[in-house]
């Protein structure tokens, strides 16, 4: 599991705090990137780590010289440590009790799907859309024109994906919080640190995709997405949300 701290140590802990009582159970460890803070959130959290309950012995800290940006931060937890399974997860998560048991079943029952996405929501249950269609002129045409009969004609280019009850397989999802195979990983490549943040999502659905890859989203398996508290400019959407 790779959790990537830039100036969130708080997030970080309840992020961690979260999933600790799965990690033995799951024989699951975890990463976290400290992406050069440089605020002292990197040595609260690893304070914090020093202290109380046990399954803090399954997380590891590592401080990265440099902000690598999500891409590059997660990359470096991919090189240096061997998993059958990766789960990349922002800072300004919760995972719900038996989220991280569901995304693995999932895993192991879907052969083909080198991507599993859970059913991100916000802390009153109320779900989010995290799933989405590839961007096209069409879409994009949609997106700007903002007209919901227009949306209705043309929905199969809406990008964004109605939420869903039951697993389905879509082009994208949202990677605040994805389980990704190793061998999926081996035969697309680490994600592309061109993207420093944002887009790096779509294009590497699209790089699995290309080498045969399903990506599936598994709503049995429910992670908070609190929105805004990793990045400024996730800020944004507590106060707009379409």
């Amino acid at each position: 599991i790779v959790v990537i701290n830039f100036r969130t140590a708080d997030l970080v802990k309840n992020c961690l705090a979260s999933l600790g009582p799965e990690l033995e159970e799951n024989d699951a460890r975890v990463a976290v990137v400290d992406n050069f803070s440089n605020d002292g959130s990197a040595e609260e959290i690893a304070a914090w780590l020093t202290r109380g309950d046990l399954w803090k012995g399954r997380v590891f800290l590592i401080r990265s010289p440099s902000n690598e940006g999500f891409s590059g931060g997660n990359n470096i937890v991919v090189n240096a440590f061997d998993a059958e399974n990766y789960l990349l997860l922002n800072s300004d998560t919760l995972v719900r009790p038996g989220a991280l048991t569901a995304l693995i079943g999932a895993s192991a029952r879907e052969k083909d799907a080198g991507l599993i996405a859970p059913r991100l929501e916000d802390e009153d249950g109320t779900p989010q859309i995290s799933c989405f269609r590839t961007h096209s002129p069409l879409s994009e045409f949609l997106h700007a024109a903002e007209t919901a009969p227009l949306d209705r004609l043309l929905s199969l280019a809406v990008v964004p994906r109605p939420v869903s009850d039951t697993p389905f397989d879509c082009d994208w999802v949202s990677f605040a919080c994805v389980l990704i195979k190793r061998a999926a990983l081996d035969d697309a490549g680490l994600m592309d640190e061109g993207y420093f943040m944002y887009f790096e999502d779509a294009d590497y659905c699209r790089a699995l995709k290309k080498h045969g890859w399903r990506v599936v989203y598994e709503p049995a398996a429910r992670v908070v997405h609190l929105r805004g508290g990793s990045s400024p400019v996730k800020s944004s959407l507590r106060t707009k949300k379409r």
